[in-house]
């Protein structure tokens, strides 16, 4: 079974090194990973946009060969997800493919938003009181998958690279959909 690696590590200083980690582990656990820079892009002669456009099918050309999801939570940017991520989850989810997910910051997501009074943030809007790791969509479709999700508080050295959490939920994967 094939793995797709979601997450923010391709703006890592060292997104191929990372990706090789994570990628022992799937072989490990009996999966082959797939990341995001697997497949040969040639952007000469192309705009900007068009660039963007050639990284997001060649994305989706992975994604279709894969049979589930693993996605890298943990907040980038900001008190939520890598967007993109969230994307890839959706996309995966729509397919009927298994999502997992994991986070390397063990807060809930309503305590990593700052607020200006109890479940409202600074602009006056109320804070999702459910209790997920980040928006109940994401969480919705890793419940309703098969998927499981794990965290884990890390330092913030090892932040975005640490893979014990990763590698418990390439565990579970392994657990549940591998004979």
């Amino acid at each position: 079974m094939k793995i797709y690696l979601a997450g923010p590590d391709v703006f890592l200083p060292a997104p191929l090194q990372a990706a090789a980690a994570k990628q022992a582990i799937c072989s490990a656990y009996g999966f082959e990973g797939l990341f995001p820079f697997d497949n040969e892009l040639d952007f000469s002669g192309l705009s900007s946009f068009e660039a963007a456009m050639a990284i997001y099918k060649s994305n989706i050309a992975l994604m279709d060969r894969c049979d589930l999801v693993v996605a890298n939570m943990t907040p980038f940017r900001g008190a939520s997800m890598d967007v993109g991520t969230a994307f890839e989850m959706g996309y995966m989810a729509a397919q009927g493919k298994p999502v997992f997910g994991y986070s390397n910051d063990g807060r809930i997501y309503a305590d990593r938003v700052t607020a200006s009074a109890p479940g409202i943030d600074e602009q006056g809007q109320s804070i999702e009181p459910f209790e997920t790791h980040d928006n109940l969509m994401l969480e919705g479709a890793i419940e309703t998958s098969g998927g499981v999700f794990k965290c884990d508080s890390v330092g913030l050295e090892d932040y975005y690279t640490a893979l014990t959490t990763f590698e418990a939920v390439v565990k579970a994967a392994a657990e549940r959909l591998l004979p």
